[in-house]
């Protein structure tokens, strides 16, 4: 590796902690929200810390969305390890039967409940005004008198560290050279 490789290297992960520490910059208290499992019973947003302290939620737009469900595919390899040191849930935008659906399609091991109905999402920022929806993770603390804090958050997209195809695919000659993701490949 060369010189200039580490100091960017350096850089990058510089940068990478600034954006960490701007993503903290919102913390707060937030409701115990309420989101649907998805048989479609109610499922408070406290029950989803198990009997940790951390939970990551990740915002997934739904079974329309190639590249949400890119991100999830990648977390299967990943949830024994996460689930080890936080919770961790995937908070699907999709109505709670088309959720139940689409995850058993793609096997995912990892608890899901539906954020289609509930002020969730909108309130993080992961779901616009319009109705547009964002992919991405908000991490939470419980409090010692229960209450839960949002400490962080950040949204996903091509390249960012969230899912390893995508530097992977930086490192080839023309990097992703147009390449999406697909539900199937041949």
């Amino acid at each position: 590796m060369t010189e200039a490789l580490n100091a960017l290297l350096e850089e990058t992960l510089a940068v990478r902690e600034r954006v960490v520490a701007e993503g903290r910059k919102g913390s707060r208290i937030v409701p115990d929200y309420e989101l649907l499992g998805l048989d479609g019973a109610p499922v408070p947003l406290s029950s989803l810390f198990g009997d940790k302290r951390d939970l990551l939620a990740v915002h997934n737009m739904g079974a329309g969305c190639t590249y949400c469900t890119l991100w999830a595919d990648g977390f299967v390899g990943l949830y024994p390890h996460l689930a080890d040191r936080a919770a961790f849930v995937l908070v699907s935008g999709d109505p709670p039967e088309a959720a139940r659906r689409f995850s058993e399609s793609r096997g995912w091991p990892f608890p899901i409940v539906s954020g289609h109905d509930s002020a969730f999402s909108r309130d993080l920022g992961f779901l616009l005004p319009n109705d547009e929806r964002w992919p991405g993770v908000s991490a939470f603390y419980r409090e010692d008198d229960g209450s839960i804090r949002l400490v962080g958050s950040d949204v996903f997209g091509p390249g960012d560290p969230y899912c390893a195809a995508w530097p992977l695919f930086g490192l080839l000659r023309d990097g992703p050279n147009g390449w999406e993701p697909k539900y199937r490949y041949d």
